[in-house]
């Protein structure tokens, strides 16, 4: 089914952008663990829209809702049901756009896919629909602590402003979720002069796992790299992923970037925490690229389903940068499939790690 994601521990999300809510199934949670609706609603809270003046003003308090599946705070073994409701949907800035598909958007595709389709806000193809994503990575992210893995995420990039610095602390402090205060000030300019001008710009989100033992992941088809990439590149407006040095190994030798353990560690990690497609007990570090938000002020040319084109300056309330709210998505994916490799390892080895 396109909308879940994993093997043992599977999520499924549901909901459109402009239903009545937006939630998610997940199975395979083995029973005993604690799920606390408190670390749940912090991770949406970070999530959410309208948490700053960077992000579009849609003000959604992303309440959650835990259906099914935990007890007194603890998990049951059986699926876990997570619903938010959507209350401030604006479906008529949206009307305009009925038969028009809009430049960058999956409108067009998803009308040849199905044959109808919800152009509210983009209906399921819509970012409202990782809200359950990050429900369900709460649910993982709490898991994972009791072994003693934690999952980061920062803002690395904005257009051509970089981050130099990797201060986990600062994260949370500035709206573009920058590990470096000052690339965020800078970052946080770029942004401000797109929305000034109806435009949008892209970047790069990391994503960091700490404390993970050697032995996650299955080759030859099941390898963890992949399982990470497959994760990454589900959450919308993403269109790339690099694991550890990435792309830019291939500027270097081999005797650069074969990376040295000396018995108790590796000295380098240009493989990014895992080789063999198996995590290696190193830091598991993966980059995603964001491409520019979609829905943008400017007039553009637009098609039609009658045919020919038409422009349009999409109306309503948007992202001017996807990055800051990328991130506790990015964070919840890598938490999934974290939780889905431990529990194939569990299975394997019959020991908690």
């Amino acid at each position: 089914m396109s909308s879940s994601f994993g093997r043992l521990f599977v999520v499924t999300t549901f909901g459109e952008s402009h239903g009545p809510a937006v939630g998610v199934v997940v199975d395979g949670m083995p029973p005993g663990f604690s799920v606390d609706a408190a670390d749940i609603q912090r991770e949406l809270d970070r999530r959410r829209p309208g948490q700053s003046a960077l992000t579009t003003q849609r003000q959604e308090a992303d309440r959650v809702e835990i259906l099914a599946g935990v007890f007194e705070g603890v998990s049951l073994g059986t699926p876990i049901a997570m619903l938010v409701r959507n209350t401030d949907a604006q479906s008529k800035d949206y009307e305009a756009l009925r038969d028009v598909f809009r430049p960058g958007h999956a409108d067009y595709v998803y009308a040849q896919k199905y044959g109808v389709r919800d152009h509210r806000g983009g209906g399921r193809s819509s970012g409202r629909e990782t809200v359950g994503r990050v429900a369900a990575g709460a649910v993982a992210k709490s898991a994972l602590a009791s072994v003693g893995v934690r999952v980061m995420g920062a803002t690395v990039q904005v257009r051509d402003v970089k981050a130099v610095r990797r201060d986990w602390d600062e994260v949370e402090k500035n709206p573009v979720r920058a590990p470096d205060a000052q690339a965020a000030q800078a970052m946080a300019a770029a942004i401000e002069t797109a929305r000034a001008q109806k435009d949008s710009v892209g970047g790069v989100v990391e994503v960091v796992a700490t404390g993970v033992p050697p032995g996650w992941g299955d080759p030859t088809m099941g390898k963890l790299d992949a399982m990470l990439g497959a994760a990454m590149l589900s959450i919308p407006a993403t269109k790339g992923v690099e694991i550890g040095g990435g792309f830019g190994m291939c500027e270097l030798e081999g005797s650069r970037t074969n990376d040295v353990f000396d018995g108790e560690r590796f000295l380098t990690n240009f493989a990014g925490g895992i080789a063999g497609g198996i995590s290696n007990g190193a830091d598991i570090v993966v980059r995603v690229a964001v491409r520019p938000a979609t829905s943008i002020g400017k007039a553009q040319t637009a098609a039609t389903a009658q045919g020919g084109t038409t422009t349009i300056e999409i109306q309503g309330r948007h992202d001017p940068c996807i990055c800051p709210r990328v991130v506790p998505v990015a964070e919840s994916m890598m938490a999934i499939t974290l939780m889905d490799a431990w529990l194939g390892q569990r299975a394997l080895r019959g020991r908690e790690k």
